[in-house]
């Protein structure tokens, strides 16, 4: 994989500045969870495509609704992108449901199960 340049990685950050706030702020659609945040912008290096990476915080459906609803909602996004950023090309959007923090904290308390019941397996051994 290509490593990003320093004006590449800038675009993706401000890309991802953007998107959060038109998002929060600007959209209406009831489809869209309100706990939903911009995790990630990968804009491609000829700006014409741009994968968005979204975390939910809810159950399936509301992930799956809010993912239907940004991407009917991608036209709007996109001309109000084009408005606040100065770029040659507005990238084509592509929404994509992002569930690593998810994953994270599952592993987590995975993690924090195994270690209770060693602590109470040895509690027992040494009484």
């Amino acid at each position: 994989m290509r490593k990003n340049s320093i004006k590449n990685t800038r675009i993706n950050a401000q890309v991802q500045r953007e998107l959060s706030a038109i998002i929060r702020n600007e959209i209406k659609d009831p489809r869209i969870h309100p706990m939903t945040s911009v995790m990630a912008a990968e804009v491609a290096p000829d700006l014409k495509t741009c994968k968005v990476f979204i975390s939910v915080l809810g159950d399936e459906s509301a992930k799956a609704s809010t993912i239907k609803g940004l991407s009917s909602a991608e036209g709007y996004i996109r001309k109000e992108l084009a408005r606040s950023l100065n770029l040659r090309n507005t990238p084509e959007l592509r929404f994509i449901l992002d569930e690593s923090i998810e994953y994270g904290v599952n592993m987590s308390k995975l993690i924090d199960d195994v270690t209770r019941k060693d602590a109470s397996h040895e509690d027992i051994h040494e009484e």
